[in-house]
């Protein structure tokens, strides 16, 4: 086993990522930086490579990998483009809830598409008056025959404007059980974007506000049943959104790491390198030091979660670690570059900006603080990630054992879906491809 719970599987497959970033992503970044708008052809570029699909069933078309690879896909995007790591953090995200909630119809017409990179996923939760208070949200369905009627606003939604099917959480009714979630398909009637608004940071990325004016879906289109959406809420924050809002943070921090140190060797002072100077070799140390203990925190806690072990509390402190330690480092890089941290022909500016940007989605340090605390006086809560094991859990058989760079499908057997039913033709590949045919949308 390699460092940080990874083996020989995850780095090849990583190196894989770390090309395509540099190759592909890197040389976009000045014309996303200067348009602040949502990069759709690269975000498509991105998603069909079959890496949403990190954590989905391979009889579903997905890659089979756990959420160690999910993390270690959106990290070395992150190194790179934070954007384009939140892009594909957002649309895993919005995976969650179908692997854990969805029918198996739904997972059938849905999960290979999404795999495929045909279909990007998001979950719409957060509403302007109500914010991170769930409970308190206003947006409503109403049952009408065969279909309901829903009718609100959704705001901070990861990949609003690049989105084709959108995870949609709604009062039903009352109370904590009167939630529901449902899926609502861009271009449904009822249903508009709002305008992109400029962001601080994260350029080329969309996090906008979704609107629903009698907007009619099928009663088909219901996540589990009738009061499951605080669940569906809840599940997917705790158990994708944290980990890997941690991975883009993770990937910043190392992007941070790699700028200042190259900067400290090229820039002079006193006749010799930056580098050499005591206080700046001090930094630079801490830096590293927040790094080693920010990924090791990272990658425990999704190793965790690939076993199907409790890991809830590992989540929240991973994200809160990687996000506090990302911005100290940022900050500690700004210094270090003085006055030319200033200039867009840098990007350390850039790390700091878009590091601010996972501070809130999945809740603040603060929340995850109070969560800590609550389990060290023996009050937390039960544990998603206790609760959802079997679905988490990584099965030892289901992510391909050969490494190879080949990119050719090979023919295979018929597989079944976790619940025994056959799911067409599946084709044996290497890690990061995905394995089924996608479903073609009209």
């Amino acid at each position: 086993m390699h460092r940080y719970f990874t083996d020989q599987r995850h780095e090849a497959l990583r190196q894989r990522v770390r090309d395509f970033a540099e190759s592909e992503v890197r040389p976009r970044i000045a014309e996303m930086e200067a348009s602040r708008t949502v990069c759709h052809d690269l975000s498509r570029r991105i998603a069909r490579q079959g890496w949403i699909g990190a954590t989905v069933h391979r009889a579903y078309g997905g890659m089979g990998a756990g959420h160690v690879a999910k993390t270690l896909i959106i990290e070395e995007l992150s190194r790179v483009s934070a954007a384009m790591g939140a892009m594909v953090q957002a649309s895993q995200l919005g995976v969650a809830k179908i692997v854990h909630f969805g029918s198996e119809e739904q997972k059938k017409t849905w999960l290979p598409a999404i795999a495929s990179g045909d279909c990007l996923p998001t979950i719409a939760v957060t509403e302007p008056q109500s914010g991170g208070h769930v409970l308190g949200m206003a947006a409503t369905a109403v049952r009408d025959g065969d279909d309901y009627v829903l009718n609100g606003r959704k705001s901070y939604v990861g990949n609003s404007h690049v989105g084709d099917l959108h995870g949609v959480v709604v009062r039903t009714g009352e109370g904590s059980t009167g939630l529901s979630a449902f899926l609502v398909e861009s271009g449904t009637p009822g249903f508009r974007i709002g305008p992109q608004r400029p962001a601080m940071g994260l350029h080329g990325f969309s996090f906008g506000e979704l609107f629903f004016d009698n907007c009619r879906v099928p009663a088909a289109n219901l996540l589990g049943r009738e009061g499951d959406g605080l669940a569906v809420a809840y599940s997917s924050s705790v158990l994708y959104g944290r980990p890997n809002l941690t991975a883009v943070s993770l990937g910043i921090h190392q992007a941070v790491l790699d700028e200042t140190s190259a900067f400290c060797a090229e820039r002079q002072r006193y006749g010799k390198p930056l580098a050499d100077l005591a206080n700046i070799k001090l930094k630079l140390g801490r830096i590293q030091s927040r790094l080693l203990l920010a990924r090791l925190s990272a990658y425990h806690a999704v190793h965790l979660l690939d076993q199907g072990l409790p890991c809830d509390a590992e989540l929240m402190n991973a994200k809160l670690v990687n996000v506090e330690s990302a911005l100290e480092s940022a900050r500690d890089a700004m210094d270090i570059h003085a006055a030319s941290a200033l200039f867009t022909d840098r990007p350390i500016e850039r790390f700091l900006r878009d590091a601010h940007h996972i501070f809130a989605p999945a809740g603040t340090s603060d929340v995850q603080l109070l969560r800590l605390g609550e389990l060290a006086l023996g009050r937390a809560k039960g544990e998603w990630s206790s609760r959802l094991a079997e679905l988490l859990r990584l099965e030892p058989s289901e992510w391909p054992e050969d490494d190879h760079d080949d990119h050719d499908d090979h023919d295979g057997p018929a597989t079944d879906a976790p619940d025994g039913t056959p799911v067409g033709e599946e084709r044996a590949t290497v890690p990061g491809q995905r394995t089924a045919p996608a479903r073609q949308r009209s």
